[in-house]
């Protein structure tokens, strides 16, 4: 048998098996370059607002939240819901110290991480649920637990997750954030962590994906070459 034979039966058979996924990386490609990555973000659904601290002179001193705190590692001072707070590292903990008494801080409750919540969000929607969280769900599985996850009823479905330690918003999450992420998954194939951008599985599609363009093209100039001696 000629080589072109077994050249259009090769490409034919690699496309039939590089093909489903090659659509799939052009369906999640058009994905990622048409909603804007700001969007993906959630940053205009939910920000900290920078505000200013006014210079005051009653707040606790180092050398104060030093010897009541031994071990502390670092501090940075914040507003929390119009309340000044250091927000200090000792080791692996994390925790509030009210800036005025020095007085550490009991954790985010449900009301705060609500009032906390609300008070980030920038969508329409109003509290539709509140959960505690001891597990972190796929879409924050790299964020520290227990957290507080604050669900949204407005049309993304917009989830804010607060650290109930620090105050802080650990991530914003929403309908479009999990279409990438579920795309993102096919895009890079990887299956299961949806980290990982050098995976086997992904070297092999790329390899045969090659030897399917390198098929076509010499099967191009082959039509070519039999065109001209025709």
């Amino acid at each position: 048998m000629k080589p072109a034979f077994w050249a259009r039966r090769a490409h034919k058979w690699i496309g039939l098996v590089i093909g489903v996924q090659a659509l799939l990386w052009m369906l999640s490609g058009v994905y990622m370059t048409v909603v804007p990555l700001q969007v993906i973000h959630g940053d205009h659904l939910a920000h900290v607002r920078g505000e200013p601290l006014a210079p005051v002179h009653d707040r606790v001193g180092v050398d104060v939240l030093a010897a009541r705190y031994p071990g502390l590692q670092s501090f940075r001072l914040k507003r929390l819901l119009e309340r000044e707070v250091y927000d200090v590292q000792r080791g692996p903990e994390r925790f509030l110290v009210d800036a005025r008494s020095g007085e550490r801080l009991p954790r985010l409750d449900r009301d705060g991480a609500i009032a906390l919540a609300t008070a980030l969000y920038q969508g329409a929607g109003e509290v539709a649920r509140v959960e505690w969280v001891t597990r972190a769900p796929s879409e924050v599985k790299t964020r520290p637990v227990p957290m507080w996850a604050i669900h949204f009823a407005d049309r993304g479905s917009t989830t804010l997750y607060l650290s109930p330690d620090s105050g802080e918003l650990l991530a914003r999450r929403h309908s479009l954030w999990r279409w990438f992420d579920f795309l993102w998954m096919f895009h890079i194939m990887d299956y299961e962590q949806r980290t990982d951008v050098n995976n086997g599985l992904l070297r092999v599609a790329s390899v045969i994906g090659l030897a399917f363009g390198l098929s076509g093209v010499w099967l191009l100039f082959y039509s070519f070459g039999q065109r001209r001696r025709a």
